[in-house]
């Protein structure tokens, strides 16, 4: 994969000896011990990143491996959250002076607290420059109802999002953040054209009340009665799987799997063994599952999101988006493809397409942008302190 910067700039300011001038990026993060998307998206964007030769790029775990013996601390629950915070916080001190720009990972609520927000505190301290990368599609609820988080969210020099639909979020509550999605390897994803479109459904969410999977559930139970012989997978675990394993019961589905966790390497396959992919989340941002489904060549048939999911994938054109918590309507989507096949394979080469926008190649220029400006200030900054006078208003946080 071809990562050298896509264009003749000058190279990124820096006040050091032409041997070293190279930006030195921290990346803080969930590592892939945590499952998620935010850890896929760290990894992807560390692999991209460290491949620039204009860059020095690193990676701090907000979730550190404790070391020999200290690491069964970690299986203990409440005290791996005290001990892992402290870990944590440490390694921030001693790591972050050494860099000139902080990348943070964002999600919200307690974990903005013990994550991001130590971060930017110990960044600001050091006055390095700070990307806030804020993934959350619960950002609404957080900004309103957490007093603090909109003051340590100002301390940030720049707010990056993957969506347009964070960009409005963030921007009710005077905050100004700039979109760069989320990335997909369409390597890793086999591409096929489904004809015929067969009744094979693929759902991979958490199981959390977030997600809405029993909407899936329920319009699953109404394909059934078409379809009595398509199947449904559910991959992916949480608390709620005991309960819904018992919905999918009392619903008398027939030909539904529970997967739990299912590892990042298996998911290629097994987006390839489905035709149709469906999601009933409530509340999303710009979720991978979704995004990969289109990579993978598989019909999406989705919730709106809370108003997200329009911002990567538009109706009718490269899937079908029903409205929240609406089962009937997700199932006569679903049914709709699979009796349509004309309009599934349109509907698949279309969000195929438009998965390309998704690459590293299409977002590696924005994010070099982003530390590009960032390179510049801190450096302006730098040689009118070195001076003796002020930076200009421009150059100021």
């Amino acid at each position: 994969m071809e990562t050298k910067y896509p264009c003749k700039q000058a190279p990124f300011a820096s006040d050091r000896s032409d041997d070293d001038r190279r930006l030195r990026v921290l990346i803080v993060g969930p590592s892939l011990d945590i499952r998620g998307g935010q850890a896929v998206q760290a990894a992807r964007l560390l692999e991209g990143l460290s491949k620039d030769p204009e860059l020095e790029v690193s990676f701090l775990p907000v979730n550190p491996r404790l070391p020999g013996p200290l690491r069964l601390l970690q299986a203990v629950k409440y005290l791996r959250t005290i001990v892992t915070s402290i870990a944590y916080v440490a390694t921030l001190f001693a790591r972050v002076r050494k860099y000139d720009l902080i990348h943070i990972f964002s999600a919200s609520y307690i974990s903005f607290l013990l994550a991001p927000t130590p971060a930017i505190l110990i960044a600001r301290l050091f006055g390095k420059k700070i990307v806030l990368n804020y993934r959350s599609g619960e950002a609404e609820d957080h900004l309103l109802n957490w007093r603090t988080a909109i003051p340590i969210i100002r301390l940030a020099d720049m707010i990056v999002v993957p969506s347009g639909y964070l960009v409005s979020v963030f921007a009710r509550f005077g905050l100004k953040a700039r979109s760069i999605f989320n990335l997909v390897d369409l390597d890793c994803f086999r591409y096929r054209e489904r004809r015929p479109i067969r009744p094979v459904f693929l759902t991979s969410r958490l199981l959390e009340p977030l997600y809405n999977v029993p909407c899936v559930l329920r319009a699953f139970a109404i394909i059934q009665q078409s379809y009595p012989e398509a199947t449904l997978t559910v991959a992916g675990d949480g608390w709620l799987r005991p309960r819904l394993e018992r919905l999918a019961c009392e619903l008398n589905l027939r030909n539904t799997k529970f997967l739990g966790f299912v590892p990042l390497s298996e998911m290629p396959d097994l987006y390839d063994s489905a035709d149709i992919y469906l999601s009933g989340t409530n509340i999303d941002n710009m979720p991978a599952s979704i995004t990969e489904s289109m990579a993978a060549g598989l019909n999406v048939v989705t919730t709106d999101g809370g108003g997200a999911i329009p911002f990567i994938m538009t109706n009718e054109e490269s899937g079908l988006i029903v409205p929240r918590d609406d089962s009937t309507a997700m199932a006569a989507a679903a049914i709709r493809l699979i009796e349509n096949p004309e309009l599934a394979a349109a509907l698949a080469r279309n969000a195929r397409e438009a998965s390309r926008g998704y690459t590293w190649q299409a977002v590696q220029r924005e994010w070099l942008q982003v530390y590009r400006e960032l390179s510049y200030t801190t450096d302006s900054t730098e040689q009118a302190r070195a001076a003796g006078g002020e930076p200009l208003a421009s150059e100021m946080d």
